[in-house]
């Protein structure tokens, strides 16, 4: 059975708004939702605050709907930045599960596909996208590990929306060819979030194939996981080499042992 994540609830200080966001997410059989808390930084050294912790909002977690397990919750930080100097990593996203960029301009854009540290790159949703996708950064992304997000929210809210919404869609899709895409909600209201396999068919609409369109509610989305746990610990490299043997033993074995060679000339008597 397939494990349902929305990563993109955006963040209220309305404490009892979050928990019906999150017990609804549960009701519709997400297992997993991360908390979404929007930066959009204005000078190098704006600082970044530390999310609350997430074990605050509930005494105990709701039980995801078909599951014996209660819902996950994950906070996530998304940073809106009009240039390259405004992002700078600091010790403050290491308190993030999962860390996003929300590019303005192409520069930014190409700049987050091939170096930014960050897990996923949002994709303009409530206006027309302001430049084209190119290929080599968008495979420069795919190849790091590094996916794009789709929000849908801004689609059942407005029809001018839904048009841009499924025209940058159309647009990613046509560069990517469907790989490395989520879909989330971005909702701000339990009354705004849909069910997975609803989102999924809406995927269609985006231009995804039906098996993409189901990752990217589910397989996809904890890769995203995974690949924030991997940037918040380390990196690894493995280096093999090739051992090269001795010049004696090399000969040795092609020969074979004296005992072998030795009934080989007698004919094998």
């Amino acid at each position: 059975m397939a494990v349902f994540v929305d990563l993109n609830i955006c963040h209220t200080t309305d404490k009892k708004r979050l928990q019906n966001i999150i017990e609804t997410a549960a009701h519709l059989g997400y297992s997993t939702v991360a908390v979404n808390h929007v930066v959009e930084l204005q000078g190098k050294k704006q600082e970044i605050g530390k999310p609350k912790c997430v074990t605050e909002l509930f005494d105990q977690f709701p039980i995801v709907q078909g599951k014996s397990k209660p819902i996950k919750v994950l906070n996530r930080l998304t940073v809106v930045a009009s240039e390259a100097s405004h992002f700078r990593p600091t010790n403050e996203f290491k308190s993030y599960d999962i860390i996003a960029v929300f590019p303005k301009t192409e520069k930014l854009f190409h700049a987050a596909c091939m170096s930014f540290d960050v897990d996923i790159i949002c994709i303009a949703v409530a206006e027309k996208q302001p430049f084209f996708f190119k290929r080599p950064p968008v495979n420069g992304a795919i190849d790091r590990g590094v996916f794009f997000e789709i929000s849908y929210v801004a689609a059942i809210k407005d029809s001018t929306m839904r048009r841009y919404t499924i025209s940058n869609a159309l647009s990613l899709m046509e560069t990517c060819k469907g790989k490395n895409v989520i879909v989330s909600s971005g909702a701000e209201t339990a009354l705004e979030l849909r069910g997975p396999y609803d989102i999924a068919n809406l995927g269609l609409l985006f231009g995804l194939s039906e098996g993409d369109a189901k990752a990217a509610v589910s397989a996809n989305c904890r890769a995203v996981i995974l690949h924030g746990e991997t940037r918040k610990t380390a990196l690894g490299i493995i280096h093999t080499m090739k051992k090269i043997q001795p010049t004696a033993e090399r000969q040795e074995e092609e020969e074979g042992p004296v005992s072998k060679r030795a009934k080989t000339e007698t004919g094998g008597v």
